[in-house]
C-alpha cells in the first residue's frame, strides 16, 4: 500500500489492511513516519517517506493548482524512495490512495498489478469537462500540467498523459457508500466497485462508549480531526443545544481550539479532543458533521440524520448529497446560528420519512460488504 499522511486519507483503508494481514498476508505501506503508529498498528510494515504535504497543520493554499502542486512535489520526492525499497522486493499487488502518484508511477515503472482505494468519490463519464476542465483554465494549471508530464516521461510510467494518471484507473475500490457517489448513474461500475465505508471485524464499536442513563436522546457534532479551529461554530452548538429537553450532546472540538474558549458547558454536553465517532453514532439520533466522506459514511452506516456544516474541499459537494438522499440538511458556517442550528435538529428529527430514508440507505450500506468484501477482491487479483 503507498500512501499520504492525512488522518482522512489512512483511516478508511487500515480495517483493509488488517484484514490482509489476518488472512496472511504480508502488506507494506508506504507513508510518512507520523503514522507509524496507525500503520504497525495495522499489522503493515512501515516503508517510511518523508513528506512534504501540510499535514501536522492542515494550512493548505487556497490556490488549488498550488495545492496539487504539493501533491505532485510529494510523488516526485516520494518514488526515488519506493524504488529503493521494491525494486529489490516487489509486490504482487499495489494498492494506492487516490492521493498517492508515486504508487502508481511505481507499478506501472515495474508493470505489476495496481488497484486503487479510494477514500471518496471517483470520476464519471464525463468527469474530465465538467470538473478537470474549469481547473485547466486557472492561473499556473499549463505549468502544473507540464511538469506532471515531464515527471511521467522521466519516470518511466507506462501512462505518460496527465489527465489518463489522475483520472479514472483501470480499477478502484470505493471505500464509500455508492449512495454518496455523484452522477453515480454515469460511473464505470466494470472498473468501479464500492464496497462502503471499512471497518474492523472483531470489537463491536457500541462496546467503546455507553448512552448515558436519562439520556432521551443523544447528539454527536463533530468536524473531523483538520477543520477544526472553530471555537465561535462550538459556541453557538452550545446555544443550541446544551440547554435541549431530553438531549445528550457529544461535542468533539479536536486539538487545536482549548475548552476554556468556550465558556460555561452546561450538564448534559461533554465536551472532547477526540470521541470514537462510530462508536457513539451506533447509539445516536443526529449527527452534526462537517461531511467529509469518512464522516458522511459512519453517519449513514448508523443511519443517523444529519446536520451537514462543510468546511473545504468536497465536503460541500458531500453536503449536498446528504440534502439530495433527503437525511440532511446543509448549514454553511457562516449561517450557523444557535436559531438555525436547532431548528434544523428539531426538524430532521421530527420527521418520520428522514427516519425511514436513513434506515433504508443504513441497510444499502450494510449489504455492500464492507472490509469483508474488500480483502475477497484484492485477494482475487493477488492470485
Amino acid at each position: 500500500m503507498v500512501g499520504i499522511p492525512l488522518v482522512s486519507h489512512v483511516l478508511p483503508s487500515l480495517a483493509v489492511i488488517r484484514e490482509l494481514v489476518a488472512r496472511g498476508h504480508r502488506v507494506t505501506y508506504a507513508n510518512d513516519p507520523a503514522v507509524t503508529d496507525l500503520v504497525t498498528g495495522a499489522g503493515a510494515e512501515l516503508v517510511p517517506y518523508s513528506s512534504g504535504l501540510p499535514f501536522a497543520d492542515n494550512i493548505w493554499p487556497e490556490d488549488p493548482i498550488a495545492t496539487m502542486d504539493l501533491f505532485l512535489s510529494d510523488a516526485v520526492r516520494a518514488l526515488p524512495r519506493l524504488r529503493a525499497t521494491y525494486d529489490r522486493d516487489p509486490a504482487d499487488l499495489y494498492l494506492y490512495d487516490i492521493g498517492a502518484y508515486a504508487g502508481r508511477a511505481l507499478a506501472e515503472v515495474q508493470n505489476r498489478p495496481l488497484l486503487q482505494l479510494s477514500p471518496t468519490f471517483v470520476a464519471w463519464e464525463g468527469y474530465a469537462e465538467e470538473v478537470s476542465a474549469p481547473i485547466r483554465q486557472l492561473p499556473g494549471a499549463d505549468a502544473h500540467w507540464a511538469r506532471f508530464a515531464e515527471w511521467l516521461a522521466g519516470c518511466g510510467a507506462s501512462t505518460t498523459d496527465v489527465d489518463s494518471f489522475f483520472g479514472r484507473p483501470a480499477r478502484t475500490l470505493a471505500l464509500i457508500s455508492r449512495a454518496m457517489q455523484p452522477h453515480s448513474d454515469r460511473v464505470d461500475t466494470g472498473t468501479v466497485t464500492y464496497v462502503g465505508p471499512c471497518f474492523d471485524q472483531a470489537t463491536p464499536a457500541t462496546e467503546e462508549w455507553a448512552r448515558p442513563a436519562g439520556a432521551e436522546k443523544v447528539l454527536l457534532v463533530s468536524l473531523g480531526s483538520a477543520f477544526t479551529r472553530q471555537p465561535e461554530f462550538y459556541r453557538q452548538c452550545l446555544a443550541a443545544y446544551g440547554n435541549l429537553p431530553g438531549w445528550h450532546v457529544v461535542l468533539q472540538i479536536g486539538k487545536y481550539t482549548d475548552p476554556h474558549e468556550l465558556g460555561t458547558i452546561p450538564p448534559h454536553v461533554e465536551v472532547h479532543s477526540w470521541v470514537p465517532q462510530r462508536a457513539i453514532l451506533d447509539r445516536a439520533d443526529a449527527f452534526v458533521t462537517h461531511a467529509g466522506m469518512g464522516g458522511c459514511g459512519e453517519g449513514l452506516l448508523a443511519g443517523v440524520p444529519m446536520i451537514a456544516v462543510p468546511q473545504a474541499a468536497e465536503q460541500f459537494m458531500n453536503a449536498d448529497r446528504l440534502v439530495e438522499l433527503g437525511v440532511a440538511r446543509r448549514i454553511d458556517t457562516a449561517d450557523a446560528t444557535a436559531d438555525a442550528l436547532r431548528a434544523a435538529l428539531l426538524d430532521l428529527v421530527g420527521d418520520p420519512e428522514v427516519a425511514r430514508r436513513s434506515a433504508r440507505l443504513s441497510a444499502e450500506a450494510r449489504a455492500e460488504g464492507g472490509t469483508a468484501r474488500a480483502a475477497d477482491l484484492i485477494e482475487e487479483m493477488v492470485g
